[in-house]
């Protein structure tokens, strides 16, 4: 096999692609990218202000997030937890369609 001259290695690497941002492609890894939360501190003061962002941040769920990547997951223990979590919704859903005998 012969080796590649200098040149043409030079050529090669200029026509190669550039490489993507690690950032974003580490194990599938996508920036999370959502609205900001955002609470404005009126004449009620702060406190108020603070617990109401606290239960904002509890019902977009970024407390349990960020506990949940607090440590590695293995991929099959990941994919069961979705499960559980879709058939969880799923049933949520199911509840609130059909309603209970007797009810109109």
């Amino acid at each position: 096999m012969a080796r590649q001259t200098d040149e043409e290695f030079s050529d090669y690497n200029q026509r190669r692609e550039p490489l993507p941002n690690p950032a974003t492609t580490v194990n599938d890894h996508r920036p999370v990218t959502g609205r900001p939360l955002e609470v404005k501190v009126d004449e009620r003061g702060v406190e108020r202000a603070i617990r109401k962002l606290r239960r904002l941040m509890a019902s977009e769920g970024v407390l349990r997030e960020i506990k949940r990547r607090r440590h590695y997951e293995k991929p099959s223990v990941k994919m069961k937890r979705k499960l559980r979590e879709a058939e969880r919704r799923r049933k949520r859903r199911q509840r609130k369609r059909i309603p209970m005998r007797g009810e109109g």
